[in-house]
């Protein structure tokens, strides 16, 4: 399970190692380990001009169904930050969730990239963006004095753990469409979407109106590296020199790329991402059957928000468990990765069950 950082987990500090137990499906390590060798064994372009950033970029064409251009960053706030800045002036606005990634743990990226795109904070349940409420906020942002909407970003899957379906996707893309917007979404999560909803790729990104996709790696299993895919590919213009501008351009680019493709190869990330849906199921189950401890969002993907109380949160982190309070009083986050196992889930329970009275 993880926390807010990508290789952490919700386990105890010993197993922050990663890959852990024999009941999981091959993860990325057992592929990328041979990529990785191999990308080293001799001298090779610099700066993306190799076989193995090439090799990634045409399998994410296979992936999505389509012809759509492909760069590699370090990290997911690098990611959402400059593909915003790519799609909007400074004068110009971007609609997101209060609870969205871009306005509550980026620092302030997104808005010191576009260099003042002010981020239009709206309200939905379980972390989707409300259409009624997308439409309101554009009638009030009509004239000069206000920033010109040119974007609205949604997050799949949200940070309450909600999946968007193509057909909330279409409805969203559908109004930025007619407004003559662009639609981004935050993919730190993707996989985990996809996994749930059992879909091709392409039917919840380019299909429904998708303009920009921020890819998740970190989250499913690489030690670094996102990708941010534009489906239009006139979007992405000159992108190479904001991210070189940006500092994301590796100079050794096949070693992210190698770590990509090892994911890639016979759907690891999918297969991981199902692994960590199943891991949250099992460990809402557990806690709503045996220790009586409410679920406060419905559990689409692999995150679980749970109410506890102060008391027991605290003796848990005393054990050496590791997660956060996120929204509201006593509500917490519990996030299963790509590399939990049963026993970690059942060594939980068993702490849960001896402090939870």
């Amino acid at each position: 399970m993880d926390s807010r950082g990508p290789g952490l987990g919700f386990v105890r500090q010993s197993l922050f190692v990663g890959f852990k137990g024999t009941n999981l499906l091959p993860g990325p390590n057992a592929i990328s380990k041979i990529d990785m060798s191999q990308s080293n064994t001799s001298e090779v372009s610099s700066y993306g001009e190799d076989q193995w950033t090439a090799r990634v970029c045409d399998r994410i064409r296979e992936i999505f169904e389509t012809d759509c251009d492909v760069y590699f960053v370090f990290n997911g706030t690098a990611a959402n930050a400059l593909a915003l800045a790519q799609l909007c002036h400074s004068f110009e606005s971007v609609i997101c969730h209060e609870h969205s990634h871009i306005h509550t743990d980026e620092c302030g990226a997104p808005e010191f990239f576009t260099k003042g795109s002010k981020l239009l904070l709206i309200d939905g349940a379980n972390g989707k963006i409300d259409i009624g409420q997308a439409e309101l906020m554009l009638a009030r942002q009509n004239e000069l004095h206000s920033h010109k909407p040119r974007a609205i970003s949604i997050t799949q899957s949200t940070e309450l753990g909600a999946i968007y379906i193509p057909e909330e996707i279409a409805a969203i893309s559908g109004l930025a469409l007619a407004r003559e917007m662009l639609l981004h979404m935050d993919g730190a999560r993707f996989a985990n979407a996809v996994a749930a909803l059992n879909c091709a790729p392409k039917a919840v990104t380019w299909e429904v109106g998708v303009d920009v996709l921020c890819f998740g790696g970190t989250k499913n299993g690489l030690g670094a590296g996102e990708l941010v895919i534009f489906f239009k590919k006139e979007l992405s213009r000159e992108f190479d020199y904001r991210l070189k501008q940006g500092g994301q351009l590796g100079s050794k680019m096949r070693f992210l790329a190698a770590a990509w493709l090892g994911l890639l190869t016979n759907d690891v990330w999918l297969r991981n991402a199902q692994h960590a849906n199943r891991a949250a199921r099992q460990l809402a189950n557990r806690l709503k059957t045996e220790a009586k401890i409410d679920i406060v969002f419905p559990v689409e993907a692999n995150a679980v928000f749970v109410r506890m109380n102060e008391e027991l949160a605290s003796d848990l982190h005393a054990r050496g468990w590791h997660f956060y309070k996120f929204i509201g009083p006593n509500v917490y986050r519990l996030m299963c990765s790509w590399s939990v196992t049963d026993q970690t889930i059942s060594d939980f329970m068993a702490d849960v069950a001896a402090l939870n009275h």
